[in-house]
């Protein structure tokens, strides 16, 4: 009797990526999604007897073994424990068409199928061929199980969006190519996970953990930034970015991982929160886990974990660097959706990641998944790094004047700076969202409160974690602090008196009332600083010195001005200034009057020449305007979008006159339909991170 082989293997790759939500990838693999039954049909010569006995072999990682999960062992028609199955459907002669079936809580990764058979007493085994297998929100046993489907398409399938960025009171939007279908961007999801610590160490032990999604993102955040590994991106907050690429300037996701990817490993200079947020966001969609990224406003990074920011200036309203602690405008992570196993089905739903190199966990830089729950709760004592977040968003603000004899004197305490209008891509829109609700309850009110006492009193008994530095007598001071400070006999407020443009003057109004029936001589200290997001000064523009009359309940305006020749070589590329007023009077407390200013972008548009259709060119037009009242030089127009722009798209601009538009054409030949993003940007010698970006319907080929 002849032995049975397998003459060909047919592994129905589109039925299987359609059914799996997986028809995205560009990739020629065969990417399914666990939880989810996929179909092979092999054909056999000769063909199939009765007694002939089939073993189907499913492993994934270097050292496979079903006691770590990473192997499974299942005869045809039987469901092995482990939750493996495979079925025969009905089949023509000579052949056998099988679905496989694999469990909802399968390591994900890329996997080899063989199959041994038993046919006239010998046994022959055949590598039937590779899979991956990634998490799956559309299986209701999957721990990242979603069940909204519009949700599921935007938190997993859609390929670009928005990142806020700003002030509170003046928010950005921000265009992102996520790009997670892109060429090579789930090869090199998966080499992220195989260039970790985790694995270096231990790589059987790594691979069997990655059926969970606690521990798959928790390293992902790590391994996105380069601090302990080589790492994706490589953090820079100050200095000049000459020896790799202003993280202003980046656009997207895809050129970052595809160049980390083909330096052979070699971290990618250079990145902050958004960067960091915007590539984490496009690994976890790629894996398949539901992810959307967030702005927290007046984002504190509380070094010491003791719930209070402390701010010090001088008499000049100068910052001093006395403390770790520090205030952003704005900070940006991540939120990925699944249930938390470790910590009860109460803690389930978004949990916060971020991989911005700020604090170590554990050893290691690294920040989740922390449940929005567990930090609108206070529950801070919960893996992983819920304190750290809890402070981001709740943390009390108390700026201190410290005086040349090392005196210091507690102006200013406020209890609802921090965590303002915490924001997000809204679901099928590119409208903001704000989840602020997620994260606590109203501020001021006595639930809010009650959360934060009870955080500060988890923090006061527990160490928590490496991250915790802080020693009893320092606790005690802080708890002093939250007593009221003194307060000021006067009040202040800073006004622009328009809308501030990169180019002209800032014309800026100081607004002082009496607010009691003595008269008044007041010293007033103004200071202008270009900053950092981070609000870290960079240079000093600015300073005045004023000394004003008030009488009894008077009010006086006083009118500054900022001239562009003396803040256009100290401005950073995010256009940012810090306008500090200290007004101090012989008897009573100092005024602190705080104005950011962020200069208006210059004026971009992006026009679409016609129709988008699949495989056919359309033309694109941009116009931008010259701000400046001197020529522009060695401009450098860049384009890209997935299912748009296959690579980024690089256009030299010569030179641009004084207050004069610069017309730029090209075309694109879209590759994919649905809504697609096409994002421009302008960098140049005097201003960097001009963007914009449409929104096209690219219809499929005729």
């Amino acid at each position: 009797m002849a032995v049975l082989k397998i003459a060909s293997v047919t592994w129905h790759s589109k039925l299987n990526k359609t059914a799996h939500h997986t028809s995205d990838y560009s990739s020629t693999e065969v990417i399914l999604r666990r939880g989810q039954a996929f179909s092979i049909t092999l054909n056999f010569q000769p063909t199939v007897q009765c007694g002939d006995n089939f073993t189907f072999i499913a492993s994934t990682g270097p050292s496979p073994a079903e006691s770590l999960q990473t192997k499974a062992i299942f005869n045809l028609s039987e469901e092995n424990a482990s939750g493996w199955s495979a079925t025969q459907e009905p089949s023509e002669p000579g052949c056998m068409n099988i679905t496989i079936f694999s469990p909802a809580t399968a390591v994900i990764g890329r996997y080899k199928l063989k199959l041994q058979i038993l046919s006239a007493n010998k046994v022959s085994s055949t590598l039937l061929g590779q899979f991956v297998l990634l998490f799956n929100p559309w299986c209701p046993n999957d721990d990242v199980y979603m069940a909204n489907e519009k949700e599921r398409q935007e938190y997993v399938l859609n390929d670009s969006g928005i990142i806020f960025q700003g002030l509170e009171k003046h928010i950005q939007e921000e265009a992102w190519n996520y790009g997670q279908f892109e060429e090579n961007i789930l090869d090199i999801s998966l080499a992220i996970l195989d260039r970790s610590l985790n694995h270096h160490e231990d790589p059987a032990a790594d691979v069997s953990n990655r059926n969970s999604p606690v521990y798959v993102s928790r390293v992902i955040s790590a391994t996105v930034n380069s601090n302990d590994e080589k790492g994706v991106v490589e953090g820079k907050w100050n200095g000049k970015y000459s020896s790799g690429t202003n993280p202003l300037q980046w656009s997207g996701s895809v050129t970052i991982l595809q160049k980390w990817y083909r330096g052979r490993y070699k971290p990618v200079r250079y990145g902050q929160c958004w960067v960091f947020a915007g590539v984490m966001c496009t690994v976890l969609r790629c894996l398949g886990i539901p992810t959307r990224v967030i702005t927290n406003f007046n984002s504190a990074h509380d070094s010491n974990i003791n719930l209070s920011i402390d701010k010090y200036i001088d008499t000049s309203g100068k910052t001093l660097h006395l403390t770790e602690d520090s205030v952003w405008n704005f900070h940006v992570w991540n939120e990925s959706w699944f249930t938390r196993r470790d910590l009860g089905s109460f803690y389930d739903g978004w949990q916060v990641l971020d991989a911005t190199p700020q604090e170590r966990s554990k050893g290691i830089y690294r920040c989740g998944p922390a449940s929005t729950r567990a930090i609108k709760e206070g529950d801070v004592n919960l893996d992983y790094d819920s304190s750290f977040v809890f402070a981001a968003v709740n943390a009390d603000y108390v700026t201190w004047i410290h005086y040349s004899n090392k005196r210091k004197k507690r102006i200013y305490s406020d209890t609802r700076k921090i965590g303002k209008f915490i924001s997000t891509k809204a679901v099928g829109t590119n409208s903001r969202v704000d989840v602020t609700a997620n994260y606590k309850y109203p501020e001021g009110s006595l639930k809010e409160r009650k959360v934060y006492k009870k955080a500060l009193k988890l923090i006061d008994v527990r160490s928590i974690g490496k991250r915790t530095k802080i020693t009893r007598p320092r606790r005690q001071s802080s708890a002093a602090r939250r007593q009221p400070a003194q307060k000021p006999s006067i009040s202040g407020k800073l006004i622009l008196d328009a809308s501030p443009v990169i180019g002209q003057d800032i014309l800026l109004t100081l607004a002082l009332r009496n607010l009691i029936s003595d008269f008044k001589t007041i010293k007033v200290k103004l200071r202008a600083s270009a900053i950092f997001y981070t609000r870290r000064p960079k240079a000093e523009i600015l300073q005045l010195s004023r000394s004003i009359k008030l009488g009894s309940e008077e009010v006086k305006q006083i009118s500054f001005k900022i001239p562009y020749s003396q803040y256009k070589n100290s401005l950073m590329d995010d256009r940012k200034i810090l306008v500090t007023t200290v007004c101090e009077t012989k008897q009573g407390a100092p005024l602190l009057v705080e104005k950011d200013i962020v200069l208006q972008d210059p004026f971009l548009t992006i026009k679409v020449l016609g129709p988008a259709v699949v495989h056919k060119g359309v033309g694109v037009e941009v116009t931008f305007i010259n701000p400046l009242s001197e020529v522009v030089t060695d401009c450098v127009l860049r384009a890209e979008g997935s299912g748009l722009l296959k690579e980024q798209l690089r256009i030299k601009v010569a030179r641009m006159a004084p207050m004069e538009s610069s017309t730029v054409q090209f075309e694109i030949i879209p590759y994919k339909s649905g809504t697609k993003q096409l994002q421009v940007d302008f960098v140049c010698r005097c201003f960097s991170d001009i963007k914009g970006f449409v929104m096209l319907d690219v219809a499929p080929a005729q």
